[in-house]
């Protein structure tokens, strides 16, 4: 892996592109190694080059730029929705990203109650026993899990797959997720979609608490859909 970051380093700083012997003298391995890093880093479109010239950075490089880019303009704009939205209901406010298969949380902004139902930063959604999953699941285009892939977290998570099909429709029409102790058993939340420029889904936004005190999510139902609406347009989105 050290190698192979090298390699990027050395075509960065070239503005002409450079050959597999030159990057092998650069990075101090024998001119096989590099090629055969050379051709990981091709196949992965991190590197190209045209016939047998010189090597220069992919475009896959720039499709990664961009994501990150994308999503640190998104986080941005978010921390202070997440701020307030925190402040208007005095729960955990988190953001979370699309995933290839889950959505994955970004941001948050913690509880000031006693008793606090903490966001994991980095952690994936589980996405038929979450509120941002059943979002993820309902408004990213993506499938819905094998039947084997249900595990049950809690008495209450959704482990038949027609069952949970019914739920991401019914998350769908209403425009929001809910959960109800399915993940951990004494926290229920509530999530709604953040949209980019395309329709398409850029964020969810969530609510946490303990079920205790948020026995009935959808009571901070209208503070969580304006706060997504106004991100939503913070990003030039459309619902």
């Amino acid at each position: 892996m050290a190698r192979a970051l090298a390699l990027l380093d050395e075509l960065a700083a070239s503005e002409t592109g450079l050959g597999v012997n030159e990057l092998a003298r650069r990075i101090g391995v024998n001119p096989s190694t590099a090629s055969r890093l050379l051709a990981t880093l091709e196949s992965a479109g991190m590197v190209q080059r045209d016939g047998q010239g010189p090597y220069r950075l992919g475009l896959q490089l720039v499709t990664l730029a961009d994501r990150v880019l994308s999503r640190l303009d998104l986080q941005s704009l978010a921390r202070p929705v997440l701020v307030e939205l925190m402040q208007s209901t005095g729960e955990t406010a988190t953001l979370s990203v699309p995933g290839e298969r889950e959505a994955i949380t970004v941001d948050s902004i913690p509880s000031r109650s006693g008793v606090v139902s903490m966001a994991r930063l980095g952690r994936p959604s589980i996405s038929h026993a979450t509120a941002v999953g059943k979002v993820m699941l309902a408004f990213g285009g993506g499938q819905l899990p094998a039947e084997r892939d249900l595990v049950a977290l809690t008495d209450r998570t959704i482990t038949d797959r027609r069952a949970l099909a019914t739920e991401v429709a019914a998350v769908r029409e209403r425009g929001y997720g809910t959960v109800f102790g399915e993940r951990e058993q004494d926290v229920n939340a509530i999530a709604a979609p953040v949209f980019d420029n395309t329709g398409a889904l850029a964020a969810i936004l969530g609510l946490q608490a303990p079920a205790s005190r948020l026995e009935d999510p959808t009571r901070l139902l209208d503070t969580l859909q304006a706060s997504a609406a106004a991100l939503t347009a913070a990003l030039g989105g459309r619902a």
